[in-house]
Formats: structure tokens, C-alpha cells, sequence
């Protein structure tokens, strides 16, 4: 079986926003067995099958292979519509909440190509009129759409969605006094989505999508061709034309068109692109007065993710190895287009994807243009695909299953309720005497802000992370909304102090005087009420030295709040990549390892239940007036029951501190925090992120160059110059052994941050016993003296294999903290 090769990268530009992905391909993999299914093409509001492009579209009114909307109606077009297909003759019109149901005997995690087709034409009622909303598993798919555009040609929305379950519905909600249509709907598997986690160009340690990732095409361009129709598409999809596209139009030519089929080296394109995307592009105009580049412009949401694939196929050159060009993205990124550097061989396909994150403008520009490295002076481009990632947070309705209740059981039912009215009023009675003693037992666990907001009834009840609403558990931690508007002067954009997925975060000052951060949801982020309810969750359940402390949290309205210490060193990045602020000592560094550590430690083996953090990294580490660190941000966080090895879940966290074990199988261990906790003591040492695109290739991933310094016996190399000289040789040798630990690639191989913990410690032992002090480094109480360890037995590790330590090395207790603390007045470029 061949397989199509595709490359990821994620590029990270101010003030574009454009983040590295810490996966370097994603690949359409296409297995052999895989067929184009059949199911399912439906003709709504109509009982005659139409035949379009090869797929057979059947009626919906009297088949029994899927469910539709119950209540709607059919709408037949009242005038003539001359070469409209009969597929856009019909609709079905629903005016109450009710879905599509397609049931197919997939695996979970299938990936479903969703096509929704709209043409508003003549009738009763006015379809041009609806407005409305769809969603499918759990993503809206359209939001307030209206097909007022589409009396004259059908409008198509394309959608890639990932589930879990064996039945798909598609929901279609229309907004108050309107209502919702649809003409035709195809939805049927896709060729599977593979990722591989880091950049190499090895074949094989393929990834299954995460479940979390959906996609709306916005774009699918054929550069240097003309339009393809569905039919030339072995999934029915349209390539347009290129040319409305080009900005300035006299830059480009349209290359000789590539008569022979494409080589495919690593996979059959049927289903990446058409040959025809591979046998025509654009190039250079050679005779384009200084013009250096090629660009074309494209609308998009400026609110929104955006997934862009670029398609090459060298038809241009005459050797593989004699061009190298330069892709352009929004004007500022730029990076390096070599055909060798992916395949081997003239005019064979490869891909390269971009995750492209929203920025102000509202238009994209992507552009090519020669290399001073190039031998030859030309660029080229074959196709091009823009798609939206979906926002994940809509809710599922529930589906109200018609009553089948004979009379005879209702009679039964009746006469026995009477029967057990008395049993039952006793029973309510010592039901309610139970729950009030146990709320009194576990109440010592509700953290009463000392400035006395919120209701004076402190009570805290029972809390699963993902378990039911938050309104009315965890009263004693509620906090108005005008108190917080006071604390922030009514939000003032001069106090924002970070930004993210979630919203902004706003420095505020409670009533009493206590300095607090303020992270508000911004309407339509990317985080949603899950991660909210999530993150109060666990930290009204947890309270540490090195864990953020939770002051308090606002849901009136829809608005959702949450409120924490301020922390007033900032975040750990801050201090290891802001050339303002001094430099950290290698002292301070250990410290904050070993801080950071314990706090994981304790979320892992001494919180109720045990938590799994799932997006550690530098950012989540903030730091306090004395450098104390504490993690930070727990919206993804999930519980891991003692009893078992693993949570199985859908892959979240963040791209450059993923484990890629975790991210392989989707099965959430604790080693998947120490993954991304040795990431975070390689970007401590060497003070770079843990992927840069502005370094040559092998060095981009921070963790696979160390690694292959590590075993060259070269760890030097990587050190933060600034630390060079400083460092004791036996400390660097310790340091670099446990995140060499930490990153092993076997799970069961990492060790538990129990010992991690010990390693560091033994790293600042052998840093301190060195001889002369750093720089800026005094004798006063070292930060890691502030927390205690019990009566240790044991030695530090040194072997890669370990032991589960059953023991807590640390202190659980909670006395240590106050709500004076403080959270970050520096920039935070991850709050959610």
C-alpha cells in the first residue's frame, strides 16, 4: 500500500497569532480496503430518488435506513426552475428542534464527511426567510444561517467530523418565529486522518484525529487550473479556480499542463486531491516588473482557527534539487519550500498544513516567491485548501422518545403508589437528616473568601470534574457580577493583564483589598462552559503551595468568571524568553522546577481521587513575589481514579508538550504530565520554547534536539548561554538525566513526579556544594526551604525504570496559603 505524504507545521507570529503545531504531518492515509460508501445521499422532503454525479440520492419520506425530523414538512418549489437539478426541487421544512439520525456500524472516533445542500427556491413558505442553527455531535455546524443568498444557485456547506459514537445526528434548530430547511444531505465516512506528533519524515507512528478537531471547508482552490466539479473528485468535492483569488494577477502564469499522471511516492492521491490539482500550478512570471511574489487573498472568519493546506508537485523544474522557494503566510511568516526536503522525485504530490489562528483583518494571504538559496528563480503552487476549525462546545439536545404506557400499568402503578406513600414520606425524611449531616462533614473543604462575599451558607456538596452544573454547589465561592465589575473598573481594557482561549484576564482589587486576577469568557471563545465548571471543580477541591488558588467565581447571566490569586512574577515563560526582565539564577530555576513538581506531585497522589493536569507547560507555571511556583490553569484537567492505569479520552493539551504516547492511543495517564513537565526542565535549561520556526529544521522541536544532543554527550549545546560557566557540570548531568527520563517514549518508563521531585532536589544539592554563587544570588532562604518533605528513606533515583512510589514526598498541608496571594500582572498568552 502506498501512502500520501503531508507535512504540519504551526507557525507562531506576532501579532498574527499563528502558533506552531508540534505535529509536523497530516496526512490523508489512505487505506486500501477503504470504499466510497453508498450511505448516506438523501433527497429531503421528497419520496423520488435523483441521481447526481454517481451518487444515488434517495428520498426521505418513505425510507427506513435513517430517521428524520419530526414534526416538518415537505415544500415542493411552486415555478420552474429550468436546469436545476431535481435534487434542489424539494426541501423539507422543520419548524421545532428535531434532527437526521444516520446510524453506521463504524468504530468510534470515525471521521464523517457532512455536506449540506441549501437552495432557497420559490414557496410556501418563504425559504429565503429561514433562520436557524445546525449542530452534530456536539459542534455547530452553522450558526443563524440564512440561505437568502441561494435563490440562484444552490449553496453547499462541507463539513469533516469527528465522533464517537455508532449514530450521527444532525440537529437543525430554528431561531424564534422562523424555521429551518434543508434540500439535500450527504453524510458518509471519510478517508481517515492521521497525525504524526513530530516533525520528522519518517513513514509509519500514524495518528488517529483527535476527536476534539472538526473542520468546515472555507476554501478548496486548484492553482494554475479551472474549476473541478464533483464529478472529477473521487469524494465529490469542487476545486475553484485560483484566478479570482490573485491579488495582482501579472505576478503568476499558469504552467505548462503535466500531460503524464503524477508520481505518487508515498500514497494513492484518490482521495488527497485529483490528478488534475497535481498536473496544473502557477509560477513566476518572468515577466512581472519587480514583482517578487505571488499572493492571493482570501476572506475568512477573523474570529476563528483556521487548518491551510498547501498541495505541491514539482512539473516545473528540471532536477528535483535545483528550487527552492519561499511560501508566504499573511505577509510576515515565511518558510522554506524544498521538494527534496519531502520527496524524492519530479512531479510527485506532497502537502504541507498550517494552523493559522485568527487575527484582526479578516483576510488571509497566502503567497509564494524564489529563494536567494535557489539555483533556479521561481516558486509554484498546484492547490491550496482553507478549513475553519469548528468551535466543539454546543450541546447535544436531548431526544424525547415517545411514551408507550398501557393503561393497565398506569392503574398498577397507581394503586402501588398509594400503598407506599407512608414508606416513602419516612424514607424522604431520613434521606434529607442524612444529606444535612453529610454537608456539615465535608464543608471543611469550601474555601470562604475572607473579604465575606458571596452567600454566608459555605456549604460545598459532592463534586465530580464533569459532573453536574455549577450553579448552586459551591456557594460560599460566588462572587456578584457588580463586585467584579468594581474590582476591574467595570472590565477596563487597561487592566487586561492576558489573553487566551478562554478571554482576557483582568488585574482587580476586591472590596477588602485583595489583589486578584480576573479571567472573564469572552463570548464565542474557543473554551467553553465544560472547561468553567471543570476548573472550579478541581480547585475547590484542592489546595496546595504550589497549586493556583481558586478566590471565587461568577455565573450569573451567561456570563462566566472565574477568579484567582494574583501572582506577581507572571508566568515562567515570561522569565525565560523576555529579554526585559532579568534573568533567572540556576538556582531559582532548580527551585521552580522542584516547586512546580511538588504541585503536580500532589494533584497526582494527594488530591481526592487523583487529577491528571493535561496541559502543563511554562505558561501554567506562574510564579509570586518570591518566585514561588505555583501551576496554574485546570480546565482540562481530568480525574484519574487510584484503581485504574488510564482515563480514556479525547487528546487535549498543547501542541509542542504533547505526549505522544497519549496523543496515539488517547488514554490519559499521570506520565502524560511528566511528558509535558520535561519539556518545560528542557525550555528551563536552555531558555527556548519548545518549538521554534526560526531555527534550522533540527532544531525546531526543542525536546527532539535535546534528546539527540543527550545521547551525542553533548547536552551543552543547549544551555542557555547566559547560564554557561555557571551551571556545576554534576548539577547539568542530574538536570538533563531526569528530563531525559521524563520524555521517555514508553509511558511505564517515565518516573512518578514523586521522583522526579528527589532528582531535582539532588541537582540544587550538587549546584549548592559547587563553590562560588551565581550571579544575583544571596544567601537568604532558598524558595525550595519554604515547603517541606517528610523523612525520606531512599536515595535519589538513577536508574530510567521506577518503581510506583505508594508514599506522598511532600506536605499536604493547606495552612500555608492565603487568598492575599497574588496571581500575575505580567502577559499571560495562554489564559483560557
Amino acid at each position: 500500500m502506498e501512502k500520501f505524504q503531508s507535512h504540519t507545521i504551526h507557525i507562531p507570529i506576532y501579532p498574527l497569532l499563528l502558533f506552531l503545531v508540534n505535529f509536523s504531518t497530516l496526512l490523508y492515509l489512505i487505506s486500501s480496503d477503504y470504499v466510497v460508501p453508498k450511505n448516506y445521499f438523501i433527497n429531503c422532503g421528497s419520496n423520488e430518488n435523483v441521481d447526481e454525479v454517481t451518487r444515488n440520492f434517495i428520498g426521505d419520506e418513505n425510507s427506513n435506513l435513517f430517521s428524520i425530523p419530526k414534526p416538518s414538512k415537505t415544500v415542493k418549489a411552486t415555478n420552474q426552475l429550468g436546469n436545476t437539478s431535481n435534487l434542489y426541487h424539494t426541501a423539507r421544512t422543520i419548524t421545532e428542534q428535531s434532527s437526521y439520525g444516520f446510524k453506521f456500524n463504524n468504530n468510534v472516533n470515525t471521521t464523517y464527511l457532512v455536506r449540506l445542500h441549501f437552495f432557497a427556491f420559490s414557496s410556501q413558505p418563504d425559504l429565503s426567510t429561514a433562520v436557524f442553527d445546525v449542530s452534530a455531535s456536539g459542534y455547530l455546524l452553522l450558526h443563524n444561517f440564512t440561505a437568502k443568498n441561494s435563490t440562484n444557485l444552490p449553496l453547499i456547506k462541507e463539513f469533516l467530523l469527528t465522533t464517537q459514537t455508532e449514530m450521527l445526528r444532525i440537529y437543525f434548530t430554528p431561531k424564534e418565529s422562523s424555521f429551518a430547511f434543508v434540500n439535500a444531505i450527504e453524510v458518509f465516512p471519510a478517508p481517515p486522518l492521521n497525525f504524526s506528533p513530530n516533525q520528522t519524515d519518517k513513514v509509519g507512528d500514524h495518528y488517529k484525529i483527535p476527536s476534539s478537531i472538526s473542520l468546515q471547508k472555507v476554501y478548496r482552490i486548484n492553482v494554475g487550473g479551472p474549476e473541478i466539479e464533483p464529478g472529477s473528485d473521487t469524494i465529490w468535492r469542487n476545486w475553484d479556480s485560483d484566478d479570482v483569488y490573485l491579488r495582482t494577477k501579472n505576478t503568476a502564469k499558469n504552467s505548462q499542463f503535466y500531460s503524464n499522471k503524477p508520481y505518487y511516492q508515498l500514497a494513492d492521491s484518490a482521495y488527497a486531491a485529483p490528478d488534475l490539482v497535481y498536473q496544473t500550478s502557477k509560477e513566476m512570471n518572468p515577466n512581472a516588473n519587480n514583482e517578487s511574489k505571488i499572493t492571493w487573498s482570501f476572506d475568512v472568519n477573523k474570529t476563528a482557527a483556521h487548518l491551510v493546506r498547501v498541495h505541491f508537485c514539482d512539473i516545473i523544474s528540471l532536477s528535483l534539487n535545483t528550487l527552492i522557494f519561499n511560501l508566504y503566510i499573511n505577509g510576515n511568516f515565511s518558510t522554506e519550500i524544498n521538494s527534496l526536503a519531502y520527496v524524492t522525485q519530479s512531479a510527485a504530490p506532497f502537502t504541507i498544513d498550517f494552523l493559522v489562528h485568527s487575527f484582526d483583518s479578516g483576510v488571509m494571504s497566502i503567497g509564494i516567491g524564489p529563494s536567494n538559496a535557489s539555483i533556479e528563480k521561481n516558486a509554484f503552487l498546484n492547490g491550496l485548501e482553507i478549513l475553519q476549525i469548528m468551535d466543539g462546545t454546543a450541546l447535544v439536545p436531548k431526544e424525547d422518545e415517545p411514551s408507550k404506557i398501557s393503561i393497565p400499568i398506569v392503574v398498577g402503578s397507581a394503586l402501588g403508589g398509594l400503598a407506599l406513600v407512608s414508606v416513602l414520606m419516612v424514607g424522604f425524611f431520613l434521606y434529607c437528616k442524612r444529606r444535612k449531616l453529610k454537608t456539615v462533614e465535608h464543608s471543611s473543604w469550601g474555601h470562604v473568601p475572607a473579604y465575606g462575599v458571596g452567600s454566608s451558607h459555605s456549604r460545598v456538596t459532592e463534586l465530580t470534574i464533569n459532573g453536574s452544573p455549577i450553579p448552586n454547589l459551591i456557594l460560599g465561592l460566588k462572587i456578584s457580577f457588580a463586585e467584579l465589575q468594581l474590582a476591574t473598573k467595570n472590565f477596563n481594557s487597561k487592566l487586561v493583564i492576558g489573553k487566551g482561549g478562554f478571554g482576557h484576564v483582568y488585574k482587580g482589587t476586591l472590596l477588602n483589598g485583595t489583589k486578584v486576577a480576573v479571567k472573564r469568557s469572552a463570548p464565542g471563545s474557543g473554551q467553553g462552559f465544560s472547561e468553567f465548571q471543570t476548573e472550579i471543580m478541581v480547585l475547590s477541591k484542592i489546595r496546595h503551595r504550589h497549586l493556583v488558588s481558586l478566590i471565587g467565581y461568577c455565573d450569573e447571566s451567561s456570563e462566566m468568571i472565574l477568579v484567582y490569586e494574583y501572582m506577581e512574577k507572571g508566568t515562567l515563560r515570561d522569565h525565560l524568553h523576555d529579554p526585559k526582565l532579568p534573568r533567572l539564577t540556576w538556582k531559582q530555576r532548580l527551585e521552580i522546577c522542584i516547586g512546580a513538581a511538588s504541585g503536580l506531585n500532589y494533584l497526582h497522589k494527594g488530591s481526592s481521587g487523583g487529577i491528571i493536569h493535561r496541559d502543563v507547560k511554562s505558561t501554567n507555571i506562574l510564579l509570586d513575589e518570591n518566585h514561588v511556583a505555583k501551576v496554574a490553569d485546570f480546565g482540562l484537567s481530568k480525574l484519574s481514579p487510584l484503581e485504574d492505569t488510564h482515563v480514556s479520552t479525547n487528546v487535549k493539551g498543547t501542541l509542542g508538550y504533547l505526549d505522544p504516547e497519549y496523543f496515539r492511543s488517547q488514554q490519559l495517564t499521570e506520565k502524560s504530565d511528566v511528558y509535558s513537565f520535561g519539556v518545560v526542565l528542557l525550555e528551563v535549561l536552555s531558555a527556548r520554547p519548545a518549538i521554534d520556526t526560526q531555527l534550522p529544521r533540527e532544531q525546531m522541536n526543542l525536546a527532539d534536539w535535546a534528546m539527540r544532543c543527550k545521547k551525542k554527550g553533548m547536552i551543552e549545546e543547549i544551555v542557555d548561554p547566559s547560564m554557561k560557566g555557571i551551571i556545576n557540570p554534576n548539577s547539568l548531568r542530574k538536570f538533563s538525566e531526569t528530563a531525559e527520563k521524563c520524555l521517555q517514549e514508553d509511558g511505564s518508563s517515565r518516573p512518578a513526579m514523586s521522583d522526579v521531585i528527589w532528582d531535582l532536589e539532588y541537582a540544587l544539592q550538587l549546584q549548592q556544594t559547587s563553590g562560588p554563587k551565581e550571579l544575583n544570588e544571596d544567601s537568604t532562604t532558598t524558595v525550595s526551604s519554604a515547603f517541606v518533605l517528610p523523612n525520606a528513606q531512599r536515595l535519589p533515583s538513577i536508574g530510567s525504570n521506577y518503581e510506583r512510589d505508594d508514599t506522598i514526598a511532600m506536605s499536604t498541608d493547606f495552612s500555608c496559603l492565603t487568598d492575599s496571594q497574588v496571581f500575575s500582572q505580567l502577559k499571560i498568552d495562554d489564559a483560557r
